[in-house]
């Protein structure tokens, strides 16, 4: 539940700075390679999102912020893939 309402935050805040989000995957509780911040385990989502630089730079700033974010990765492609992702066809 707080993993959604985490994901609807920042699908709310890229929205209102006049992007918008594709897909939202939840991957679930994986287990960590190595503990970060005394955890051992974390909860994984993947969001498409097209969005202006602003809006993303507003989105990690705020990610940095938060404390339930262990990790965040930012990735520019050309286009989105179709389908389920690598993580999900497992």
């Amino acid at each position: 539940q707080q993993v959604d309402a985490i994901v609807e935050q920042y699908k709310g805040l890229i929205e209102e700075n006049g992007g918008k989000v594709g897909r939202i995957e939840n991957w679930g509780l994986k287990s960590l390679t190595y503990r970060i911040k005394k955890n051992r385990k974390a909860h994984y989502a993947l969001m498409d999102i097209e969005a202006p630089a602003a809006a993303i730079h507003e989105m990690e700033r705020q990610m940095r912020i938060n404390e339930d974010i262990l990790r965040y990765m930012t990735i520019k492609v050309e286009e989105h893939e179709e389908g389920p992702s690598a993580m999900m066809q497992k």
